[in-house]
């Protein structure tokens, strides 16, 4: 059996997607499974313990290659991406994204049960011939389950397989050293976010990050891909500056968070992948909902300010309202209490 998936971006979706590829392998264990994805979040799942194949899409690059005039690399590359999709013939298709550009290779795949949800969303369902509903109130991981279950498969828990990266660990144990950081001594601050209205305060970051080192002791580290956004936070920091902004690749940003007590984060990719390699995790939540896009699973907290107005969904704001709200105090607060906890847990 045949079975390809498609689930192209982001970071966060591919991560909520990794339970539904272990139930599937556990559903068809002699199957072989091809995973569509974009570049961006392919380290996420190359060499993956589930897959038997992962077929990298360069679909945003192709396009500004277009938008530039440039028209022979793009074209070459994406009838090589369509051969390779193509030498296989898929007997299930499962569309896991659900917006135009998927649906497009659901098309392209000709597969024969090309399963998605009962959506006309950027005529996504257009291409399918067998669909189920999505249920907008679950968390996305569970929503996403719904699609072995309907394949039969009995799940009693959500199962977060990530691949394993020696080379990863060698470089997150070099920084470990580098900083003189010890294993869970030491707290990681993912402080970006792709939407504007997910943001924190700058200032409030270096506050909380001082509060953490002269309160608690503990070492902070910045994560993230941005390195600039990160230096502006740091210069309002008083105490010991770590920044590592841009320094770590997916693999490696995975291995770091299994080596810190706790993440603090705004709604983001890095936020569900210190969920997913088991780390409490403290989500700072303005304008969406974490119901359905919050830190799966026990042992997390989310801060939010409960404004009649969120969660609104809005990447634009005048007044960030729900995010500025929140004090540097009331994180810091929450982080000494599972701090504290976990250290009386240990006694």
């Amino acid at each position: 059996m045949n079975i390809l998936i498609v689930k192209l971006s982001a970071i966060g979706d591919v991560i909520h997607t990794l339970p539904s590829l272990a139930a599937l392998r556990r559903l068809y264990p002699d199957a072989h499974i091809t995973w569509v994805i974009e570049e961006a979040a392919a380290d996420l799942i190359k060499n993956h313990p589930h897959l038997d194949e992962v077929l990298v899409s360069g679909r945003k690059r192709w396009n500004k290659d277009f938008r530039g005039g440039q028209l022979r690399r793009p074209l070459r590359e994406f009838r090589s991406f369509l051969k390779t999709l193509r030498q296989r013939p898929y007997d299930l298709v499962i569309d896991f994204h659900g917006l135009f550009k998927s649906s497009i290779i659901v098309l392209l795949s000709r597969g024969k049960r090309k399963l998605g949800y009962d959506s006309m969303q950027e005529l996504s369902g257009l291409f399918l011939n067998e669909k189920i509903p999505e249920d907008m109130n679950k968390h996305a991981v569970d929503r996403y389950l719904d699609f072995p279950r309907y394949l039969g498969a009995k799940i009693d828990n959500a199962q977060f397989v990530l691949p394993s990266h020696e080379e990863a660990e060698v470089k997150v144990q070099n920084l470990l050293r580098k900083y003189n950081l010890e294993d869970k001594k030491f707290i990681a601050i993912n402080p970006v976010a792709l939407w504007e209205t997910k943001l924190w305060n700058n200032e409030k970051f270096a506050r909380l990050a001082d509060l953490i080192h002269d309160q608690l002791q503990m070492k902070v580290v910045f994560t993230g891909n941005e390195k600039k956004s990160i230096e502006d936070i740091t210069s309002f920091m008083t105490t010991e500056k770590i920044n590592l902004g841009g320094e770590t690749s997916l693999p490696e940003l995975a291995c770091l968070y299994k080596k810190t007590q706790l993440v603090i984060s705004t709604d983001s990719g890095p936020m569900h992948l210190a969920a997913a390699v088991g780390t409490p995790v403290i989500a700072l939540f303005g304008p969406t909902d974490p119901a359905r896009t919050g830190p799966y699973g026990p042992g997390h907290r989310v801060i939010r300010t409960q404004l009649p107005c969120s969660p609104c969904f809005l990447k634009k704001c005048p007044t960030k309202k729900c995010m500025e709200d929140i004090s540097a105090g009331q994180v810091f607060a929450t982080v000494e209490k599972m701090i504290k906890g976990g250290r009386n847990a240990d006694k």
